[in-house]
């Protein structure tokens, strides 16, 4: 009787001491998640462009407005994508009536702060400016365009009526032949 009891016990301590265990264990999984979002919220509050996984970013490559708009894919590091930043700063500023221009920074989120934020700022860019921050992008650049190799500078024109993808830079006359295939 003492060998059957005592092996009762030892079965309810194996249970409950093995499911507190498990308990705390999961416990400080969660907080460590928990912390991690809190971490990756923290730096998204305090950048002053919008953040977008690509579910997020989606919805902006498929505007159904009477507009026609320029999806450019760029980042601080890139000089071809520096270099024709202001064509589209220019077209964006003669045609805003009928084109929307958003860039989409591509840059790490080490960079938001220290370097996109003051970049824009000193460039006076009034483009729309939005940071894409997706680790996935075996995923996302085939939904783009299925030719995209996912190099930068990439452009996407599109309207309700037509849809382009440009893997290369351009010059302003460029970028303005393109888009009269567009407006025309």
């Amino acid at each position: 009787m003492k060998n059957l009891l005592s092996l009762g016990m030892i079965a309810l301590f194996l249970v409950f001491g093995c499911g507190n265990k498990e308990k705390k264990k999961t416990t400080e999984e969660l907080s460590d998640e928990t912390q991690v979002a809190q971490n990756e919220s923290a730096i998204e509050e305090e950048v002053k462009f919008p953040v977008y996984d690509f579910a997020g970013l989606e919805p902006l490559l498929h505007k159904e407005g009477n507009k026609t708009y320029i999806i450019n894919f760029w980042a601080t590091w890139c000089k071809p994508c520096i270099a024709e930043l202001p064509y589209f700063e220019k077209v964006n500023a003669e045609r805003k009536d009928n084109v929307e221009v958003i860039l989409v920074s591509l840059d790490m989120p080490s960079m938001w702060k220290s370097r996109l934020e003051p970049f824009v700022d000193n460039k006076g860019i009034k483009s729309e400016v939005v940071i894409l921050d997706d680790p996935k992008q075996n995923d996302w650049i085939p939904k783009v365009d299925q030719e995209w190799s996912g190099g930068i500078p990439a452009t996407l024109i599109y309207n309700k009526n037509k849809r382009s993808f440009y893997e290369r830079g351009f010059t302003y006359e460029e970028l303005n032949t393109e888009l009269n295939k567009f407006l025309n």
